[in-house]
């Protein structure tokens, strides 16, 4: 399994991979459990390797951590899950 940092990066770069429609998954620790995401709705922070950022439900900016990425879907289909 490659690092979640490596495919975000593939995702955001190789134009001919990146065209789908990609989904995250990341665990929640409010409501417990994993919610989706589009990867459209993420926003990278130049030089951060350690979380990005996305607008939840409220409006307001939310910090993510990567190692709570769980799980993330191309076109709909699982295509990394972060095991444990």
């Amino acid at each position: 399994m490659i690092p979640i940092q490596q495919l975000f990066s593939r995702i955001r770069r190789d134009k001919s991979f990146g065209t789908a429609s990609f989904e995250i998954g990341y665990l929640d620790h409010s409501a417990n459990k994993i919610i989706r995401i589009p990867f459209t709705k993420i926003n990278f922070e130049e030089g951060n390797q350690f979380s990005f950022q996305l607008e939840d439900e409220t409006g307001e900016m939310a910090e993510i951590p990567f190692h709570r990425v769980r799980e993330v879907f191309q076109d709909g289909g699982l295509i990394w899950k972060r095991d444990g």
